[in-house]
């Protein structure tokens, strides 16, 4: 069957349906992981996006039920170059379009995905549809995709968040990623905000050594401290976190009440945001497992996983707050850290999936300063 992605600024591309039938509308972004499609489809910081693999070959390895990273998808819709039609790995469940129709997610294949994201790296991500069917008509696509409100100002935590609060079950320190390097005399208390997170930054977390409380993102601050937690952590999330007042008051009660506090993603825009600073919208975002970040106290270069389109702006930072890390594409914000207060943050996954282990070690950067902060 027949389909078409339209784009805001009158771009089309004509290709073939490769999931459910129908129309999805959202951001069209691009993500340049060589593999982990299954780990992107279901990654709540995609929530209304559609997302473009830059790799042209997808499906090749089908769909696992180990591999997802939240209870289902929640891309808007899929774009690829060549869908494989068959799964070729012992551990699959199904091939991949059998998982987008069964998820009733639209995709479209066989169009110039290369050309797609040259167009989204110069003009910036965009608004777009895809459309399945015959007699398509490309003229309108277009104008249905400048009707779909931006991303900028909208609140998309809420759609993604968990109702509510859940215990994480303890998990296996070598079983997903690399093996601690040293764990606590015993298990520590986290209470994590669900902005919409994944779920193998619980495994990580509780690899680690800790054990944790989920908690939705609209909980009061005053509920998590209540468990009187060893540490407190801010997940990654969808969209923009201006809107999100109600996560931002909650991070300033937090980096006063000197509980440490760990951020990544979405979770270092809003603790930004609370210690004083701004952000933007990047222009075409930093999606992908091979992105560059330099450690700035060590030099180090570490190849990253990342998804957000938003950046804390440097200029924006009060005195007390010191940047950590880098981004070696564009030289945007990556770490920061309160000089006086037990609180850090990255912009990008260490718990990786899909991506490198190079930033794992942050894990045991928390466990370090609860250890520090209870003396």
């Amino acid at each position: 069957m027949e389909a078409i992605l339209a784009l805001e600024d009158g771009t089309w591309f004509r290709g073939a349906a490769a999931g459910a039938i129908g129309e999805a509308r959202g951001e069209v972004v691009f993500n340049t992981s060589m593999t982990g499609y299954q780990e992107v489809l279901t990654d709540p910081s995609y929530s209304g996006q559609i997302v473009t693999m830059t790799c042209p070959e997808i499906g090749n390895y089908g769909i696992s039920a180990e591999d997802v990273e939240s209870r289902s998808p929640h891309v808007a819709g899929f774009v690829i170059r060549d869908e494989s039609p068959m799964a070729s790995n012992w551990r699959s469940d199904m091939t991949l379009r059998e998982y987008l129709v069964a998820n009733r997610i639209v995709a479209i294949s066989d169009i110039d995905t290369r050309a797609l994201t040259r167009q989204l790296r110069s003009g910036g991500v965009m608004r777009g549809v895809i459309a399945t069917g015959a007699q398509l008509d490309p003229a309108a696509l277009v104008e249905r995709a400048r009707s779909i409100p931006q991303m900028e100002g909208s609140d998309l935590v809420r759609g993604v968040t968990t109702e509510h609060a859940f215990d994480w079950p303890e998990e296996d320190p070598g079983e997903f990623g690399v093996t601690p390097e040293r764990l606590p005399k015993k298990r520590l208390k986290i209470a994590a905000y669900d902005f919409g997170l994944k779920w193998n930054i619980l495994r990580r977390l509780s690899a680690h050594g800790f054990d944790v409380r989920v908690f939705p993102a609209t909980a009061p601050a005053s509920e998590l401290l209540a468990m009187k937690p060893d540490g407190i952590f801010l997940s990654n999330g969808p969209g923009d976190p201006a809107p999100l007042t109600y996560a931002i008051a909650n991070a300033k009660t937090l980096v006063t009440s000197d509980v440490p506090v760990f951020g990544i993603c979405l979770g270092l825009q809003v603790l930004g945001l609370a210690m004083g600073g701004s952000t933007f919208k990047l222009k075409f975002g930093h999606r992908g497992a091979n992105h560059p970040v330099k450690k700035l106290s060590t030099g180090k270069v570490e190849i990253t996983s990342q998804n957000h389109g938003f950046a804390v702006d440097p200029a924006s930072l009060p005195d007390d707050v010191e940047v950590t890390h880098l981004n070696l594409y564009d030289g945007t914000i990556e770490g920061l850290r309160h000089k006086t207060h037990p609180v850090f943050c990255v912009q990008y996954h260490p718990e990786a999936s899909p991506g490198p282990h190079d930033a794992d070690y942050l894990f045991d950067d928390f466990l370090n300063l609860i250890e520090g902060a209870r003396g």
